[in-house]
């Protein structure tokens, strides 16, 4: 019994850092498609006054935060079709994916086509 105890604890250290690694893995590609998303925004909006270090990965969009408007939103929904392959369905969904840099990271990494 005593060995096939130590080989289950074995397998289980295993298993977690398995998964410690595959969530350190999903980090960084988040982290690297926020910074891209940033650069994309950065461009497609002609706001060279801003760095992606200036863009808070939580900050509002629109209103306080970058202080985007509707014609903002309407060359964002043309970045996610363009690069990612993601077409809105309708201008409620587009205001819930636009919230923030982390929310639209996150509906990207869970829609995107390209």
């Amino acid at each position: 019994a005593a060995p096939s105890l130590v080989a289950e604890i074995f397998w289980q250290q295993r298993l977690e850092q398995s998964r410690n690694y595959e969530l350190g893995i999903i980090n960084i590609r988040m982290e690297e498609l926020k910074k891209q998303l940033k650069e994309q925004i950065i461009q497609a909006l002609n706001l060279e006054e801003l760095s992606p270090g200036d863009i808070e990965d939580d900050a509002p969009l629109f209103g306080g935060g970058l202080g985007l408007d509707s014609i903002d939103a309407l060359e964002l929904i043309v970045l996610l079709e363009k690069q990612y392959g993601i077409r809105l369905k309708t201008a409620a969904e587009g205001k819930d994916v636009f919230k923030s840099i982390n929310v639209m990271a996150d509906y990207i990494n869970a829609h995107r086509k390209k």
